[in-house]
């Protein structure tokens, strides 16, 4: 009956009390190394800093990475394909949630798919689905799952006879909102680097939060470009620092003012008012070489 709520403060229309606690839980305002903090969303949320200065902003990431704008998308429950590989005999290796048959893909399978699908040469840089033809020169394999469905290049992923059903396909579409998803937060993680001062190779450690960030592979997020290319083991899961924050401020009164003191300690970059935001978006779409 006496119970009291505590709510943490916001730090922008964009950057919540959920980036407060995780910064406070990851002990950004502590340690020196300069760290790179993102929490994977539709709303993507970024904190650098070095323990000294924080720099915070907020990517429209959309809705890619819950799957919800993904042909075959589902939330991360059984059936969902979360691992993909293709092997060195261009055999593609699915791993699914509850190892029952596929039913879908969430977003750590779509990551998976993309990144994996770029390195053997299925999808160019720029995103495109190669024809047939160049497919064929590059495995037989491959080719054959390249199909096309209402005006769309697909690629089977997983097939009538491993489903029980329906195959399990990767459009170019999907392709395209991964695109958009990992240019927002690219850009805005550089725009911040920018305004620090700093290289992406200064990072020392990329804290990915949140439940996607525990699941999604450091090697194919970096493939891709949506964190700095860093080596792998400097890219950490942060697991839920945003609930760890929360229980500190619960039981500490000192870490509650660390709490409000972070408010007033990180400066907030507001990526709408920047100019040159849509030109350096666009030039991030592209998949590294």
């Amino acid at each position: 009956p006496r119970g009291r709520a505590v709510v943490f403060p916001a730090l922008g229309a964009y950057v919540g009390g959920d980036i407060i606690a995780g910064a406070l839980a990851s002990g950004m305002d502590r340690d020196k190394r300069l760290r790179l903090f993102i929490d994977i969303g539709t709303n993507c949320e970024i904190v650098l800093g070095d323990g000294n200065r924080m720099i915070a902003t907020a990517a429209p990431a959309g809705p890619a990475f819950e799957a919800a704008s993904i042909r075959c998308g589902m939330r991360a429950a059984p059936g969902a394909i979360e691992v993909v590989e293709i092997t060195e005999t261009f055999d593609v290796v699915c791993g699914v949630i509850g190892d029952v048959p596929a039913v879908g893909l969430c977003g750590s399978g779509l990551v998976d798919a993309v990144a994996e699908l770029a390195r053997v040469g299925i999808i160019d840089s720029s995103g495109r689905f190669v024809s047939a033809e160049e497919a064929s020169a590059i495995a037989p394999a491959l080719a054959s799952r390249l199909t096309e469905a209402d005006g769309l290049r697909l690629f089977e992923l997983a097939t009538e006879a491993e489903t029980g059903g329906d195959p399990v396909h990767l459009s170019q579409r999907d392709v395209r909102e991964l695109q958009f998803a990992k240019a927002a937060i690219s850009t805005g993680w550089q725009l911040l680097l920018e305004e620090f001062g700093a290289q992406p190779e200064d990072l020392q450690q990329v804290l990915l939060a949140g439940s996607f960030g525990t699941y999604l592979s450091a090697k194919n997020a970096i493939r891709i470009g949506l964190v700095p290319r860093l080596p792998v083991l400097r890219i950490v899961s942060a697991g839920n620092v945003a609930g760890e924050g929360a229980k500190m401020v619960l039981l500490s009164g000192p870490e509650r003012h660390g709490a409000n003191a972070l408010l007033r300690e990180i400066e907030y970059l507001e990526l709408s008012d920047r100019t040159d935001f849509n030109d350096r978006f666009v030039d991030e779409l592209a998949f590294p070489g």
